[in-house]
């Protein structure tokens, strides 16, 4: 895609910023947990990643495969199609292939935050259990933020036709 250098620092300096983002929540606590059963007291925190895993140890591998996909794999894949479409040299079908897929798949941007959101619902529904956000959570809500403006300032300049000189 032909840009110009103030487009291309923007949109490398955005692309970056999405991808440290997206790789700090992955590894903060999302939330805490506090259970409270007569005079003992549990707290424990959980990250996306330690979620995973966690799940996957209690054998329940089908939510351990949708939280992997939806809030791991799902934003690195656009972020890497992002970059794809920003800085490989495309035909013009190839572009419009990808931004095609790149639209579908951000539609569905919203969803990693709707489950850590759910899971954070569930877990309140225990009587005897106190929830706390913790910053990975607002790390996580700013890295999907950051990931879905900067895909709608390359999608805007990359269907933008270009001017002959």
């Amino acid at each position: 895609m032909e840009h110009d250098h103030g487009h291309g620092l923007i949109v490398s300096a955005a692309l970056l910023l999405s991808i440290v983002l997206l790789l700090i929540a992955l590894s903060l606590p999302l939330l805490q947990t506090q259970q409270s059963m007569l005079l003992k007291t549990w707290k424990n925190s959980y990250s996306v990643w330690a979620g995973v895993v966690a799940l996957w140890h209690q054998h329940d591998y089908t939510l351990a495969a949708v939280l992997f996909f939806f809030s791991i794999i799902f934003p690195l894949a656009k972020l890497l199609a992002l970059a794809v479409i920003w800085f490989v040299k495309l035909a013009d079908d190839q572009r419009t292939a990808l931004l095609h897929w790149l639209s579908l798949l951000g539609k569905w941007s919203m969803l990693d935050v709707f489950v850590v959101a759910i899971l954070i619902v569930l877990v309140k529904l225990g009587p005897l259990v106190h929830v706390e956000p913790r910053a990975g959570v607002y790390v996580f809500a700013a890295a999907i933020i950051s990931s879905m403006l900067t895909t709608m300032y390359v999608e805007r300049l990359a269907r933008r036709p270009l001017h002959s000189s």
